[in-house]
């Protein structure tokens, strides 16, 4: 694509763009784009000897959802516990995409870690992966070995939408106590109003044409409440601390920005980290400075957060 409006571009992610084909279209056929996306996934092989990683009913939590559950087995005594959501525009993705990273986490954190494999739209639109995501809120607190004091969600994009929706209705509903939430490049308004949003059609692979057709097929002509779209919420007080983190390049920036300043303005404690020169999927781009730094941030907020 033509990155000439991109003057702050980092040059380490310029030649990605230079390659993938125009991404517009690519929600108008939802069958299509999880078998292109799954064909972008090796298939996982498994050596992981020093963890534990089943994949777990969550119907005693009532969600015909499973999630994956992945714990160190030299881990003693009460150890924290991560519950992840992994991206897609609430229609695309799974846990096998995230379960390097997954494995890396529970590795590097000494963490069980919980993957949640929410049920996706068109087929299920909201509140069904909510409802799922909160179930996997539940079983990760039930779990032998677990301290209630240190659980954290975190999520991607769509991930971080329902990172952020898990965040306040355990905050609302009297829940499992949350640590922290990691609200990464997160969707968070169906409103669609902020001008990074406006500009995003000029945006590299996420636009405003894709953002619309995921909030159309999440929301399936219901109106969004906060639990869809967390910055409807009109409270943000008592939520967990967060840390949010924004592309310069993505038409979701100011909306995490807003979100991030609102929560502060309510007492939470948040940190923000906007990227410059990044972009929507920036993380595509395996070994580049920027991409390897957001990485370490992510596994450093989590590792200070999870061992207090």
């Amino acid at each position: 694509m033509d990155t000439t409006h991109l003057p702050n571009l980092d040059p380490d992610l310029a030649g990605i763009l230079e390659v993938i084909p125009e991404t517009d279209a690519v929600l108008d056929d939802v069958p299509a784009a999880r078998e292109m996306l799954a064909a972008m996934v090796p298939a996982l092989e498994r050596d992981e000897p020093d963890l534990d990683v089943a994949d777990l009913p969550l119907d005693a939590f009532g969600s015909p959802a499973t999630a994956r559950v992945l714990r160190p087995r030299e881990a003693t005594g009460p150890v924290p516990a991560i519950v992840h959501f992994h991206g897609g525009g609430f229609c695309l993705g799974g846990v096998d995409m995230e379960h390097p990273v997954l494995v890396e986490m529970a590795r590097e954190l000494g963490a069980v870690v919980v993957s949640v494999e929410y049920r996706l739209s068109p087929e299920h639109p909201y509140p069904a992966g909510f409802d799922d995501c909160y179930a996997g809120l539940l079983l990760a607190a039930s779990l032998d070995g677990v301290d209630p004091d240190r659980i954290a969600v975190m999520g991607t994009s769509a991930g971080g939408a329902l990172a952020a929706a898990v965040a306040l209705a355990a905050r609302d509903r009297s829940g499992p106590r949350i640590c922290l939430q990691v609200l990464d490049v997160p969707v968070l308004d169906d409103r669609m109003e902020t001008a990074s949003m406006r500009a995003g059609d000029r945006m590299p692979m996420w636009t405003r044409t894709q953002a619309e057709k995921s909030w159309e097929m999440y929301l399936d002509g219901r109106p969004a409440d906060s639990y869809a779209a967390p910055a409807r919420a009109q409270d943000l007080s008592g939520l967990p601390p967060a840390y949010v983190a924004a592309c310069e390049y993505d038409p979701l920036r100011d909306e995490a920005i807003a979100y991030a300043a609102r929560m502060l303005v309510s007492g939470v404690s948040v940190e923000l980290h906007t990227w410059p020169g990044t972009f929507h999927g920036a993380a595509l781009v395996q070994g580049a400075p920027v991409v390897t730094r957001m990485h370490e941030e992510v596994l450093t907020v989590l590792k200070r957060a999870l061992a207090r």
